[in-house]
């Protein structure tokens, strides 16, 4: 007769249970941890009450002086509040009644600084409406008024009749804005020749050049290739050309002042 032996069964499970067991914290370690979390705590509610790391200073970046300045001014009330306590509603609620802001971010420079980088917004046009003026931004927004005649370096666009845009508040695209935006465009890519001002009829985008030449844009969109053709074609024109229609780019038209010529003129077809 062979051998008889008992084979053992694993203890693989029951082992690795016991294993668990000898690493799970022990209950005075737990007590521990939370008595540490619960100091952090308090320090944390400690210091956004008191004025461990209340604000100081604000440091304005990315505005020029004068726009940095009204930033300053708009964030003083928060002088004196805790970094920790501060909150996005708190700069975004001061910085959207600013007109000049078109966006700005902010971070906090322990122990005591708010710096506030500022997007400003940039100046493109007058806008004109009856013996009154403001200045508006690319976006179409009323920054300011201005007196009558002020700033004649920049395009003037008038408005039809109605009521006055207030300060801070955006222009209707049909009203203005898709003007303000093809200047901002003309400004981006460099277009070369003086524009004197915009207007927008029926959804139909003009620009007044200094020379005099009415430059028609057709639909205010693909401003950038219709103002590339006219940067082409502009050195070629007679002194006596009334305007130049780029508003289909691949065919733009040219036509001389009727008491010059009564036919108009292809500047170019293809």
């Amino acid at each position: 007769m062979g051998a008889v032996g008992v084979i053992p069964f694993p203890q693989g499970r029951r082992l690795a249970l016991a294993d668990l067991a000898r690493l799970a914290p022990s209950w005075r370690s737990l007590l521990v941890a939370g008595g540490l979390a619960g100091i952090a705590g308090l320090v944390y509610l400690g210091a956004r009450e008191t004025s461990v790391f209340a604000i100081r200073t604000v440091v304005v970046r990315g505005a020029p002086a004068p726009v940095a300045n009204e930033v300053r001014r708009a964030m003083r009330p928060l002088e004196g509040k805790s970094l920790l306590a501060l909150g996005r509603s708190d700069v975004d609620g001061r910085l959207a009644a600013l007109p000049d802001v078109a966006s700005a971010t902010y971070d906090r420079a322990f122990p005591h600084t708010l710096t506030i980088v500022v997007v400003p917004e940039q100046p493109v046009a007058v806008v004109r409406r009856g013996a009154d003026s403001w200045l508006v931004s690319a976006r179409g927004r009323i920054l300011r008024t201005v007196a009558h005649g002020a700033l004649p370096g920049l395009p003037r666009i008038w408005l039809a009749g109605g009521t006055d845009p207030p300060v801070g508040t955006t222009l209707a695209r049909e009203t203005g804005a898709s003007a303000t935006a093809a200047l901002a465009v003309a400004r981006r890519v460099g277009f070369r020749a003086p524009i004197a001002g915009a207007t927008v009829s029926d959804g139909t985008l003009a620009l007044k050049l200094r020379s005099g030449l009415e430059l028609r844009l057709g639909a205010p969109d693909d401003v950038a290739l219709k103002l590339a053709v006219a940067a082409r074609i502009l050195p070629i024109l007679g002194s006596e050309t009334s305007y130049l229609d780029v508003s289909v780019p691949a065919r733009p038209v040219a036509m001389a002042a009727p008491a010059v010529a009564a036919n108009p003129r292809v500047a170019g077809r293809g």
